[in-house]
């Protein structure tokens, strides 16, 4: 039973994970099917990672509600209709749509595995399941690039969304047959609705400003850009007054978990900004294959995967804030010398691996070092703020590259995704931890999480 489970959730993290990073490369085919600029194409990721930092922070009100177990298969159906939606879509307005209930059930997918894979294993067997876990859905996005180039290239861009079908169908037999008895819990509390139409209704707004941006630009796109603005502070006072804020922004008091997700976010807007951008300008400009582009992004993620396993050696030698500090400054080194060089398909293979390995090592430090003060009774709603907080600089990362690539040009776009990582650098110098060991830091996160 425990290991059908475990099969479940790898098969839907690896679904995912594909489809995060698939899709890239075939955004340019997209474009040219649809009849769209190719930088207008934005909204078809930018979309999906803003409905899945929205959809995240339901999932713990929904597990407590009606059980991990059945919040992970309704999502998991979900998504996989969701992605034979997104093959049929017939404009541009009608894959962004499908993109989004894709994202909104990919946001729950994940916490609820997680929570239901926990259940399933005792604590002192959950360190044996990295061996299964890790290697599937670290190699799925590592794989993406190159099966959407393959697929756009050989078959069409709607077999990137078409794969995930029989992935998907089998996945639901096997959960439905091993959960079907899985109890109600009924607990949850109430659902913080206002919280949860402004954080919708604000991302909607900065998506819908940026890629209109991309496409040309409007009065009602700019308009729609200072209103999201405002719905963010909206939202940020609503989180102060709710009983149970969706997100709770008054941890943020603590300076060390500030400097975290700050810098975690503007560097996830610059990854995902590069990671679009990128691909899209190799085959505009150079007339490269979908195909071909993948290939040249492929080696990024093994210089992901490379990271986690450098990482804390690097800290223990050198230091957490210097291998933060290395990673961001040589990731936008790295950035700017993809939009002022012209090198060659091997040196960008090169450039693409060192991405990953200098960006993950820092991403990840930081990451570990935002969660050294949360205390545990709030580590739930923490991992929440900080996860929605990394996709949302995800998609405004990826909208702000298509908006410069379409006024400016691809380097813009290039440059633009850099500056985010110096705005990160910047962040991480200067959000220093309170004194005295982060102590008050980690009164503050703790004082937050007891008086909501």
């Amino acid at each position: 039973m425990r290991g059908r489970v475990l099969a479940v959730y790898v098969t839907a993290m690896c679904m995912s994970g594909l489809d995060a990073t698939i899709v890239n490369p075939a955004l340019f085919a997209v474009a040219a099917d649809l009849g769209v600029p190719p930088a207008a194409a934005n909204a078809v990721e930018s979309a999906f990672l803003a409905s899945l930092a929205v959809a995240m922070p339901v999932a713990g009100w929904l597990c407590d509600r009606y059980g991990a177990p059945r919040v992970f298969l309704a999502a998991l159906a979900a998504f996989t209709a969701a992605s034979g939606l997104c093959a049929l879509s017939w404009d541009l307005g009608s894959l962004v749509c499908f993109r989004i209930l894709q994202g909104a059930a990919g946001g729950l997918l994940t916490p609820a595995g997680m929570a239901m894979l926990f259940a399933a294993y005792a604590p002192e067997e959950r360190m044996r399941l990295s061996r299964y876990v890790v290697v599937p859905t670290a190699l799925a996005p590592a794989l993406g690039p190159v099966l959407g180039g393959l697929l756009a290239d050989t078959l069409s861009w709607r077999w990137a969304f078409l794969v995930n079908l029989p992935l998907g169908g089998a996945a639901l037999l096997a959960g439905a047959a091993a959960l079907r008895r899985a109890p109600v819990p009924g607990g949850g509390g109430r659902l913080d609705v206002r919280g949860l139409l402004l954080a919708g209704a604000a991302s909607g707004l900065l998506m819908y400003g940026l890629n209109e941006a991309a496409s040309g630009g409007s009065p009602l796109a700019w308009a729609a850009l200072p209103a999201g603005i405002a719905l963010v502070w909206a939202l940020a006072r609503s989180a102060r007054t709710a009983e149970l804020p969706l997100l709770d922004l008054a941890l943020l008091a603590d300076r060390g978990f500030l400097r975290g997700a700050a810098t975690a976010t503007l560097s996830a807007a610059g990854l995902l900004g590069m990671l679009f951008a990128f691909p899209v300008m190799y085959q505009d400009v150079l007339e490269a294959t979908a195909t071909e582009a993948g290939l040249v992004v492929f080696p990024e993620a093994l210089g992901l995967m490379a990271a986690g396993f450098l990482v804390d050696r690097a800290c223990a030698r050198w230091g957490e804030r210097r291998v933060v500090a290395a990673g961001l400054l040589g990731g936008a080194a790295l950035f700017a010398f993809l939009a002022l060089a012209g090198p060659g398909p091997w040196t960008l293979r090169v450039v693409m691996f060192a991405v990953g390995l200098v960006l993950g090592q820092a991403v990840t430090a930081v990451q570990v070092s935002a969660f050294t003060t949360v205390g545990p009774e709030v580590m739930g709603r923490a991992m929440t703020v900080f996860q929605s907080l990394r996709m949302l600089g995800g998609g405004l990362g990826v909208g702000v590259c298509a908006a410069a690539a379409a006024l400016f040009g691809y380097r813009a776009a290039l440059l633009a995704a850099a500056a985010f990582l110096l705005a990160a650098y910047g962040t991480a110098v200067l959000l220093r931890p309170a004194a005295a060991g982060g102590a008050a830091g980690g009164n503050a996160v703790r004082e937050a999480g007891t008086t909501g």
